[in-house]
């Protein structure tokens, strides 16, 4: 028995249906349903719950709610202090190692892209330990090159955010460099022959040449770290045990969402929240544009 044959002109469709099928179960629905709930009251404390239709009463709590507030706060200070130093240190980082290393260049960018590829909960482990007030390196460390006492790192409400910065730095630096490395391999040499002809020296060509040349790539790794240092979760959760830390300093809002819908049973008001989180990044990345848009 012949199977019928499937008209050329339907072909792609076909092929294509089971990734419209699931980005329509596992991304739209979500993203439709969330924006539904932010307008009822619903606490499924058993089951399916009833839901009720409340207006805009989840968005007034959440601008209201002080806690939500500070989540922004803790939020926007982790995403400066993790995602500037990523891009200051990315981008010469990438310049020495694409102009120094020739032969083993591959494996020096590997190593520095490893910690991005790693478990965040082997990442978050590894840095309890060296974060530990008695035992942790990093205080061994500081007490013996500085004579600084012991720091606790992961309790006190002033050290818990650095903690974190450290962490989120060391994670996706190594991912910085290899976007600034494949953009610094399109710029032309004849520019740098030409600069060097004229007598200008590796600075004057960084400054006039490369940064230059890489601000697509500067514009596009800044508008990721902005919307990744927004929605930043697994790393504060882990080392926080997902409670924020002393005094909730290391409570980013993507905690306090996930805490407003399982821990205190809120789905309305943390889909409402979810969804002024969505604002704030569509306007920092619109700001972002801003900034980095040609001037005439």
């Amino acid at each position: 028995m012949k199977l019928p044959r499937l008209s050329p002109e339907w072909t792609p469709y076909v092929l294509l249906s089971p990734f419209v099928v699931l980005f329509l179960v596992f991304g739209m629905f979500p993203l439709g349903f969330s924006l539904y709930l932010a307008f009822q009251a619903w606490e499924p404390t058993s089951g399916l719950g009833a839901m009720q239709f409340v207006g805009l009463e989840n968005f007034v709590f959440a601008l209201q709610d002080e806690w939500f507030w500070k989540s922004l706060k803790n939020t926007a200070w982790l995403a400066v202090a993790s995602g500037v130093p990523q891009h200051l240190v990315a981008i010469p980082l990438a310049v020495f190692i694409h102009t120094s290393f020739k032969r083993l260049r591959n494996g020096v960018v590997g190593a520095y892209f490893l910690p991005y590829i790693t478990s965040t909960v082997a990442i978050a482990i590894m840095f309890s330990s060296l974060f530990s007030t008695d035992y942790g390196i990093v205080n061994t460390v500081l007490k013996g090159l500085f004579g600084i006492e012991p720091i606790d790192w992961l309790n006190a409400p002033e050290n818990i955010k650095p903690a974190i910065s450290m962490i989120v730095f060391w994670r996706y630096v190594g991912f910085n460099v290899v976007l600034y490395l494949a953009a610094l391999q399109t710029i032309p040499k004849d520019l740098y022959e030409a600069a060097t002809m004229d007598g200008a020296g590796r600075l004057q060509q960084f400054f006039h040449i490369t940064l230059p040349s890489l601000k697509p790539m500067i514009f596009f790794g800044v508008t990721l770290s902005v919307i990744g240092g927004l929605q930043l979760f697994e790393e504060p959760f882990i080392l926080t045990g997902g409670r924020g830390g002393s005094d909730q300093s290391g409570m980013t809002t993507a905690i306090y969402l996930y805490r407003m819908a399982f821990d205190f049973n809120d789905f309305g008001a943390a889909s409402a929240m979810s969804w002024l989180l969505f604002v704030v990044v569509v306007v920092l990345t619109w700001l972002t544009n801003l900034a980095f848009k040609p001037k005439t």
